[in-house]
């Protein structure tokens, strides 16, 4: 069941405390309790979207310049998730409960990002397109296209660089590397349909992310990775993590590049994109739409 948003609550705290009844709910809380109380109450819905549309405009509105070299940071720093559960696996006897372990590696990577105030294309999903819905203009329909282009452009820039550390630069263990290729054999098996239907879930769980991490308060390093190992865990794919794993398998042989593009790449971006916009974004809006656009003042 929703809690009552800070505001409502406090105005019943007042209320009550103006009829002056002894018997009146919360009458028996001191003034620090009562405060207490007004502080623990959640964000209802419509607060978080707005604090969502509010951080998507100032996204939509920064210079090329930060939204490019944000964008190279966070596809460097995604690809520890590659190397991290990589490195884990190495350490990790073969079968049983180790890849379930093992995948908590791929957790870091995101961490650094989110964290880091970095800019990753699978968050602006939401993040950018809810002030394109609140505001219904072309013209911010067009700076969120030129947002998504210019930090997916520069978030695979990231992982070209990264991967290209892993394949030619002496920078890992000898025992990391079959662990890696392992993991870039696992998400390669899938067919592009499951590449489309596994990126619906990933986009889903990234919004789903942006919009707790709006809501809540000094949880985020347990959110972030818990959500983002459930990624791992059910073997969904991610259009800038994996680009990491498919960049690396080109660069080693192991996958050619029409089959990164058009087997993981393309259909991964499209479930991605489906999964944080056409079904997450949409479905938040709809369920506070009524509630945005309602006079304040006639509650």
């Amino acid at each position: 069941m929703a809690k009552p948003p800070k505001d409502e609550v406090e105005t019943a705290q007042d209320e009550q405390s103006a009829k002056g009844s002894s018997t009146s709910p919360g009458s028996g809380l001191s003034r620090k309790e009562k405060q207490q109380v007004r502080e623990g109450v959640r964000h209802r819905p419509a607060v978080v979207y707005e604090i969502i549309r509010v951080q998507g405009e100032i996204e939509l509105r920064r210079p090329l310049s930060a939204l490019w070299w944000s964008g190279v940071a966070a596809g460097i720093s995604i690809g520890f998730s590659f190397l991290t559960e990589a490195a884990i696996a190495s350490h990790l006897p073969d079968g049983g409960w180790s890849p379930i372990l093992a995948k908590l590696g791929y957790s870091v990577g995101f961490l650094i990002v989110i964290l880091g105030h970095q800019q990753l294309f699978t968050e602006n999903v939401l993040t950018a397109v809810l002030p394109v819905m609140a505001r219904k203009q072309v013209n911010w329909f067009l700076r969120m296209v030129r947002l998504w282009g210019i930090v997916l452009a520069s978030n695979l820039v990231g992982c070209l660089i990264f991967a290209m550390a892993l394949a030619f630069l002496p920078v890992i263990p000898a025992d990391v590397v079959p662990e890696l290729s392992k993991i870039v054999g696992r998400v390669m098996i899938n067919s592009p349909g499951e590449m489309f239907a596994k990126g619906i879930g990933a986009g889903w769980l990234i919004a789903a992310l942006v919009w707790i991490l709006a809501s809540t308060d000094n949880v985020e390093f347990l959110i972030i990775t818990l959500l983002t190992y459930l990624i791992a865990l059910f073997g969904f794919t991610h259009i800038v993590a994996g680009s990491v794993e498919a960049i690396y398998g080109v660069l080693t042989g192991g996958v050619t590049v029409e089959t990164a593009i058009f087997h993981f790449f393309m259909p991964t971006l499209a479930g991605n994109v489906f999964g944080g916009t056409v079904l997450f974004s949409v479905l938040s809006y709809a369920q506070v739409r009524e509630e945005i656009y309602a006079d304040p003042d006639a509650k």
